[in-house]
């Protein structure tokens, strides 16, 4: 089955607007592969730590995904982690997605209710629908 992620930014350190995608991805999918895929569909470089975790807010940390002493363990269990098993959440929680802990940014992920079947045909994550200009994950000085 296709899971249909409407990830929105909600905050960061040059957070100016809302910024929405819709992202594809296939239940079997790990925590690493959207992260992945919300990077790309943002413009974000690969160079930040991250992490997914459920909660009532983006600041009442209920369940933090993938959690270890080292980031290299916590890669390795996100690689483990299938969005099936995520998924569904504990009623009352949503899913949030935190990339670079110096700038924090933060985006909320809910899924659709729906699922659609895999088409073998589609590369996925597929971003489907875009609403809202890329964030600026440097943005330029403008003394430069």
């Amino acid at each position: 089955m296709i899971y249909t992620l409407t990830v929105d930014s909600i905050s960061g350190k040059y957070w100016h607007h809302n910024c929405i995608r819709v992202i594809e991805i296939g239940e079997y999918a790990s925590l690493n592969e959207l992260h992945y895929a919300i990077r790309v569909a943002f413009g974000f470089d690969c160079d930040h730590l991250y992490a997914l975790y459920a909660g009532r807010n983006p600041s009442n940390l209920k369940i933090i995904f993938g959690d270890a002493e080292s980031w290299e363990e916590r890669e390795k269990n996100n690689s483990n982690i299938p969005l099936n098993q995520v998924y569904p959440l504990p009623k009352g929680l949503m899913l949030y997605y935190l990339f670079d802990f110096g700038d924090r940014w933060i985006f909320k992920i809910k899924r659709s209710r729906k699922l659609k079947e895999f088409d073998p045909t589609v590369r996925y994550p597929k971003i489907v629908e875009s609403h809202g200009a890329n964030p600026e994950d440097y943005p330029r000085n403008e003394n430069e």
